[in-house]
């Protein structure tokens, strides 16, 4: 009887135990080495996946799905929120998006008082940038390499039917289009990419740069903005908007031989409105550490052969796979390699496949359904780092 009722208080008073981990019923996803997981669950208008493989010693990625009201208002609207923060650098930028981002919309849409738009997103994705701003500039005497650590930002909201993507770098969001005649599931790309890898982007970063001959450079056979980094807009990298953080103390490779005049990165959103129709079957949110392994159409056709459950570890699994295979080694060693050591072999991949219930998705936004919040999770580390480095899974159900 005591062996029992010591099993059962260990139970409840140590939530990170084996037992915690393989057992529970999911509520806050899963660990398994490296990679964190939540196989199943249940947003507004359907089910959803996530998974979250670390590569970098620190987790660079921040990732969250929020379901329930989008503002602070009782009245409404009611939907569902979608975050890929992929950071570099360091993690300080994606875990500042995951900590205001959200909130910025929910206050900025209440302080409007009208419905979810394109605007209200674009202003949340201001304040936030201009609130890492303000962070950099009271950090930056103590620690100003926080001045060259940056991320990208890719949000999907889905509100009353209509689907709102924005994006500022290379993270990507795909949908899966049912075409009836045919019976196949089409992949279709929803935000735009900001990478000078692509042509148009260097077009576009030459365009808005015209007396800079220099401002994309080809180095060791990659294209990069200043010969620093790939991304052409982000939130952070304040060493390349504002000229006043590009100089010492900060790190000499970071440092530009010649003053600029005006941003060379953008922070400025792409954002898209899709109005979803029943032939649309679910949307795949992740970081460019999936689609470094994956076309658009092998991961639509990998969550469109599989149960829902466990799609989006299974991206991850097939992304990892195909790591290996680069490498000519066995995905079993692959899996062997620590943290740090692994970012040579792959990127810290985030991964949220959003299912679309059409009977759910036409529901009027005023509509309430179940509150959720759930936070990618990763390695659970404490160290030394330029800001706070806690990278706990957290979950809050309502």
């Amino acid at each position: 009887m005591l062996s029992r009722l010591m099993n059962f208080l260990r139970a409840c008073w140590l939530p990170s135990s084996d037992h915690y981990v393989h057992r529970s019923l999911d509520a806050a996803g899963r660990q398994d080495g490296l990679l964190w997981y939540k196989d199943i669950g249940q947003h507004m208008s359907g089910e959803f996946s996530m998974a979250v493989v670390q590569a970098n010693n620190l987790l660079e990625d921040q990732s969250q799905i929020e379901s329930g009201p989008l503002s602070l208002l009782e009245s409404g609207p009611y939907g569902t929120f979608i975050g890929i923060y992929d950071g570099h650098g360091g993690p300080e930028t994606s875990r500042f998006i995951y900590d205001h981002l959200f909130q910025h919309l929910k206050t900025g849409f209440t302080s409007e008082q009208q419905s979810m738009s394109v605007d209200v997103i674009r202003k949340a994705y201001q304040a936030t940038e201009e609130g890492f701003l303000s962070l950099v500039t009271k950090q930056w005497p103590m620690k100003p390499q926080i001045a060259a650590v940056g991320s990208c930002c890719l949000v999907g909201v889905i509100c009353g039917g209509t689907l709102y993507i924005a994006n500022v770098g290379d993270s990507l969001a795909v949908l899966g289009r049912l075409v009836k005649a045919t019976g196949e599931v089409l992949a279709i790309q929803l935000s735009s990419e900001h990478n000078v890898g692509r042509e148009s982007v260097r077009q576009e970063m030459h365009s808005l740069h015209p007396d800079d001959s220099q401002i994309v450079i080809l180095k060791h056979n990659v294209w990069r903005v200043k010969g620093l980094i790939q991304v052409s807009r982000s939130i952070g990298d304040v060493y390349l908007k504002k000229p006043e953080f590009n100089r010492s103390p900060l790190y000499a490779k970071f440092r530009l031989r010649e003053p600029f005049k005006r941003p060379i990165l953008s922070s400025e959103p792409s954002i898209s409105v899709h109005e979803l129709q029943p032939h649309d079957q679910f949307i795949i949110f992740a970081s460019d550490g999936l689609w470094e392994h994956l076309s658009n159409q092998d991961a639509v056709d990998i969550v469109q052969n599989h149960p829902h459950s466990g799609s989006a570890r299974r991206l991850v699994k097939a992304a990892l796979l195909e790591a290996a295979k680069k490498r000519e080694m066995r995905y079993s060693d692959l899996k062997k390699i620590d943290r740090g050591i692994r970012r040579h072999f792959h990127d810290d991949i985030t991964v949220i496949v959003v299912y679309l219930d059409s009977n759910l998705v036409s529901r009027a936004s005023s509509v309430k359904g179940p509150t959720l919040s759930v936070k990618g999770g990763g390695v659970n580390l404490r160290a030394k780092t330029l800001g706070s480095c806690d990278t706990p899974a957290e979950v809050n159900t309502t």
